[in-house]
């Protein structure tokens, strides 16, 4: 057992590398299932219209779009809470690192949070803005 000691190291790295493609497969096996039983359902639906000489469901447009379309962009609000967060990050670490190492110009890596938050904050004004009018405004045209 002590001429393995040694090699207690290395099964972190190969452990987390191994874990992480393992959880990324698991996903996607689970969300090709998803999708399938899905579809199966869909399919014998069509099946029994046909049968009882229904008209056919048309297809619905979810099964055309990605499922995760919901967790990346297309959401000028998400983009305003990320991008406030980020920015409110980078002005934190900026302020870290300025008071802790006040001689070095490492308090500049903080720029780095500072400018992705910006980027969304930019993408929300540039998208329009909240989705909708503000509870309580008067319709667009009213007196």
């Amino acid at each position: 057992m002590d001429n393995l000691h040694h090699f207690f190291p290395f099964l972190i790295p190969i452990v987390a590398i191994i874990m992480g493609i393992g959880i990324a497969m698991l996903g996607l096996v689970l969300d090709y299932r998803k999708k399938r039983e899905i579809y199966s359902l869909h399919h014998k639906e069509r099946l029994a219209a046909i049968e009882k000489g229904l008209e056919v469901p048309a297809l619905p447009s979810e099964f055309f779009e990605d499922g995760r379309k919901g967790r990346r962009g297309g959401d000028p609000l998400r983009a305003l809470r990320t991008g406030l967060v980020w920015l409110f990050v980078g002005v934190a670490v900026i302020v870290a690192l300025f008071f802790t190492h006040r001689e070095t110009s490492l308090w500049a890596w903080g720029l780095v949070p500072t400018a992705v938050g910006l980027a969304k904050l930019l993408y929300f004004k540039l998208a329009g803005g909240a989705a909708g009018p503000a509870p309580g405004s008067p319709p667009p045209g009213a007196p």
